[in-house]
């Protein structure tokens, strides 16, 4: 059970656990972070024009190198930005994470993928252009690029954003060969793979490869569109629905770091989903991550200081107290008086005929005698409340006072005298009002003790009918305050209906004439022009002024308590009688922060201190940790009109591989690559899902690649870095004479590569 939270004086249940685990956020991408370390390049190695460039051309990354490198000179983002500085008269260019180095940079970038096909060639040619400054080349003799060039593309890679780079390739750079291949495959081989599924999910997509004796099947290639970008914006917009009032603005690549650094994949997401927010559970989970802000320094008084403010409070309030209780008793001599006058007038109604009746209330603004009558009712309830208040629990017999100014007529007293004979009626007013709430009192009482008499009968001789009415009644309660506390909420909200219908109440009040007077005068029918009350902010302070000080308030305050007061019995007469209703059942329990499953979700099992800095730059990651990695596995979670992982997977082995030992060879060897696929659990996940899909007795292995991000382009540069003469990559080439002899269209297939298409 969580502990209680701070000031509630249960001692006992005070939170010794140590404090929370904070994990940093990730720091923004910075110009000039897309360099590797060249610690480990060898400075004397001659490079010549035979070694080529591999290039890892990704949508998340691009990674640049040359064919002999251990590692890719250059992992930098697919995105450019070029602008004219006027004033400098100059254009610049920068790509990778260089395009962060300022505001104009910034509002000017442009990417080269849609999804995971190159599309904007412009951008791709700066991008090439960057990437050559960045790995040395100066365009050599005759301003070609002198290498030949190795490029992953996706799978099934349209021929016309094929037929385009290699134009740009070919003219612009004038490269003396080209060759293309699929990046999975390109992982695979590096690790030394021969048969078996490759599972590849990237930056935008997911792909399932059947591989036999080396030869990537991409007829039966299957896409799910879903992959690290996909992710990234589902736990971007999960956060944003959680923290819609989070100070700090979240970026996407503050979705990016949560997703890489906290997100895990579940052995079995529902039964986890089902205990994920019990306490003992989430205090293990619950990831807690502070956001960096700028702290409020607050200036620690001395105790003589905080006495002084202490002494000042109490003096404050116990004047406030008098104000309070004067301005109550004002009140209630008013109400008093005001109900002494309607009452008055609903006598005359025996005396005179119903059409002078009729217009008697239509001067007094009232519609009909029904109104009459609820305006006395509701005053003789708010009178009711005023004494009970203002009596309290003092039943002390008080002496009555003596008012002798009273029989005296106004001209036998001066001046003096007449003040005092004012004073004198108002005090007698005071004491009859007191003697008559103790008489309401007394009779309240004796009312209150013969139903509670009636009450007992009636559950002593039908309980479970008397239980029912009980559960009803508190139904009705609970939903009278909900509506209570909606109307309250709506009323901070200027263009809400409640605020439009209060200000047009007090829009009427504010006018020269009443409602009433208006529709019998015709101006309401007749489209009298709007005096534009409530168009400016400064009738709305006088309106806030109304609504918090007007005596509407404090009439709602009043039943309010009321409501609770009545509520609250009937509770404990329900947990007393009732063995179903038990004490989580009250409204006051499931208010209980330890007990809200809203809380769990937002704070976890600690108590949440809203005026502190450091808990307001706070998220927590609960359950997004696994529903975001889940959708590769469920799509239709996201919304993905598309089968999972498993079900392509079990469609590929089941029904397009037809020969038994080709299944069971791929199965042996599932592959996984690509950076989605890091997750902790992931394969673990997988093989159980497979293995629940599969004919029994098959033996399925799992493995994943020794760097799922960098192994496409060290199994590029693995496959075109032979020496032999009849390496594999120098038959897949196709030669800039080639190109210019035979088309813009033409390629060579190879087993790593793409058909035509």
């Amino acid at each position: 059970m969580p502990p209680a939270a701070p000031g509630t004086g249960d001692s006992a249940n005070a939170d010794t656990r140590p404090p929370p685990k904070l994990y940093p956020i990730r720091g923004p991408p910075l110009p000039g972070s897309d360099r590797h370390s060249t610690d480990t390049f060898d400075p004397t190695f001659k490079y010549n024009n035979v070694i080529p460039i591999v290039i890892d051309n990704g949508s998340w990354q691009t990674r640049a190198g040359f064919a002999h490198d251990p590692k890719p000179r250059l992992i930098c983002p697919p995105v450019v930005s070029r602008y004219l500085d006027r004033k400098a008269g100059k254009k610049y260019l920068f790509g990778g994470y260089d395009v962060n180095v300022d505001a104009t940079a910034r509002g000017h970038v442009k990417t080269v993928f849609d999804g995971n096909v190159v599309s904007n060639f412009d951008a791709f040619e700066m991008l090439l252009d960057y990437t050559f400054i960045r790995l040395g080349l100066d365009g050599g003799q005759g301003g070609g690029l002198g290498h030949p060039l190795v490029m992953t593309e996706a799978v099934c890679n349209p021929s016309y954003s094929r037929r385009m780079v290699s134009e740009l390739v070919f003219e612009a750079y004038n490269a003396p060969a080209l060759t293309y291949g699929i990046d999975a495959l390109f992982s695979y081989s590096y690790n030394g793979g021969r048969s078996g599924l490759v599972m590849s999910s990237g930056n935008t997509s997911t792909h399932l490869i059947p591989v036999l004796d080396g030869k990537g099947i991409t007829s039966m290639t299957t896409r799910l569109n879903w992959g690290g970008s996909q992710g990234t914006e589902l736990m971007l917009k999960l956060l944003q629905l959680k923290y819609p009032t989070f100070p700090a603005k979240l970026q996407t690549w503050h979705a990016e770091g949560l997703v890489m650094d906290h997100c895990y994949v579940s052995s079995d997401f529902k039964e986890e989903m089902r205990d994920y927010l019990k306490p003992e559970v989430l205090e293990e989970k619950d990831r807690v991550v502070q956001f960096p802000f700028t702290e409020t320094v607050v200036v620690e008084k001395t105790q003589e200081e905080l006495d002084k403010l202490a002494e000042k409070r109490k003096e404050s309030g116990r004047r406030l107290q008098e104000q309070a209780a004067k301005m109550r008793l004002e009140k209630l001599i008013k109400k008093e008086q005001e109900l002494e006058y309607y009452r008055d007038l609903q006598s005359k109604a025996e005396t005179l005929t119903k059409r002078d009746f009729k217009r008697l209330l239509e001067s007094n603004d009232l519609d009909n005698e029904q109104q009459l009558e609820k305006v006395i009712a509701d005053l003789d309830r708010a009178i009711k409340r005023g004494r009970k208040q203002d009596l309290g629990d003092d039943n002390q017999p008080e002496e009555p006072p003596t008012f002798p100014l009273l029989d005296v007529p106004d001209e036998e007293l001066d001046d003096e005298g007449k003040k005092q004979k004012r004073l004198q009626r108002l005090m007698k007013s005071n004491h009859d009002a007191r003697q008559r709430a103790r008489a309401e009192k007394e009779a309240e009482k004796a009312r209150i003790e013969e139903e509670q008499r009636k009450d007992t009968e009636f559950r002593e001789s039908n309980l479970e009918e008397w239980v029912n009415l009980k559960r009803a009644a508190r139904e009705t309660l609970v939903q009278k305050l909900k509506d209570r506390q909606r109307v309250r909420e709506e009323l901070t909200d200027r263009k809400s209906l409640a605020s439009r219908i209060r200000m047009e109440s007090i829009a009427n009040l504010a006018s020269d004439s009443s409602a009433a007077k208006k529709r019998r005068r015709g101006g309401a029918g007749n489209n009298e022009p709007d005096d534009g009350f409530g168009a400016n902010d400064d009738d709305w302070s006088v309106y806030r002024s109304i609504g918090t000080g007007g005596t509407g308030g404090d009439d709602m305050e009043e039943e309010e308590e009321e409501l609770n007061r009545e509520l609250k019995s009937i509770e404990a007469a329900l947990l007393e009688h009732d063995p179903e209703f038990e004490d989580h059942h009250t409204r006051e329990a499931q208010s209980d922060w330890s007990k809200s499953l809203l809380h769990a979700f937002y704070h976890g099992t600690r108590p949440f201190n809203p005026n502190s800095q450091h808990e307001q730059n706070q998220l927590h990651l609960n359950i997004e940790r696994i529903r975001v990695p889940e959708v590769v596995f469920e799509p239709s979670m996201a919304g993905l009109d598309q089968a999972g992982i498993i079900e392509i997977a079990s469609d590929i082995l089941t029904h397009r591989i037809s020969q038994p030992e080709q299944r069971e060879a791929l199965l042996r060897d599932v592959f996984l690559t690509g950076g989605n696929t890091a997750f902790m659990g992931f394969d673990e996940r997988l093989k159980r899902e497979l293995t629940a899909v599969m004919p029994a007795g098959i033996e399925i292995n799992i493995r994943r690649a020794k760097d799922p991000c960098l192994d496409a382009w060290h199994g590029a540069a693995q496959w075109c870095g032979k020496t032999e003469s009849d390496a594999e990559w120098k038959k897949a080439v196709v030669s800039r004479e080639e190109w210019l002899e035979k088309g813009p269209d033409y390629i060579k297939e190879h087993r790593l590569g793409n058909a035509f298409s």
